[in-house]
């Protein structure tokens, strides 16, 4: 009998994904405006997990380098379900983690290690809540290294973010394939 890589639920295999070391600007942290900082609530316990992507190692034997999960409250999910948008101001937190991947007994499987980072996105369609490098394209848009919640990495979103969101522009800027809770 083969050994199978075994996933959790909901999760969606993304290669060349962009991660923590794809940050291009380089920029040297400074303080994020309030909107776009990590949220203080204990969003993991509290909001609605919309999905989790698996970022396959160089061997996709070895399983995943990373996982990535996706959050936002839930009213942002029911306005969604309601009329196709999220609402202005709603947040998004997605954790990045390095996996870990063991030979269990249902077979092998990769799981969250050590947490690399955080982005936060913040719908702006309406542009009223920044006018800086990190606002545009109807969002706020910040990264976190590690356990970092206010002071962001992000430089431009330009350069920094829509270079891996860019193909889903037609579905608003995220990844909605990967997010289960949102399919009717």
């Amino acid at each position: 009998m083969s050994r199978k890589l075994i996933w959790l639920p909901a999760v969606v295999v993304v290669l060349g994904a962009a991660t923590a070391g794809a940050q291009v600007t380089k920029s040297p942290p400074v303080d994020a405006e309030q909107v776009l900082r990590v949220p203080s609530v204990e969003y993991r316990k509290d909001w609605a997990q919309l999905g989790t992507f698996s970022v396959l190692a160089e061997k996709p034997q070895d399983g995943a380098k990373e996982l990535h999960a996706v959050y936002t409250e839930r009213k942002n999910v029911e306005a969604y379900l309601n009329d196709g948008k999220f609402p202005d101001g709603a947040v998004f937190v997605k954790d990045l983690w390095n996996a870990k991947t063991e030979a269990l007994p249902t077979g092998t499987a990769s799981f969250a290690g050590d947490v690399i980072g955080r982005f936060v996105m913040v719908k702006d369609a309406a542009g009223k809540l920044g006018s800086g490098a990190r606002f545009g394209d109807g969002w706020g848009w910040a990264f976190f290294a590690g356990n970092e919640t206010v002071k962001t990495v992000t430089g431009d979103y330009r350069i920094d973010c829509l270079t891996c969101h860019e193909p889903v522009r037609k579905q608003g800027l995220q990844f909605l394939q990967g997010y289960p809770l949102l399919r009717k």
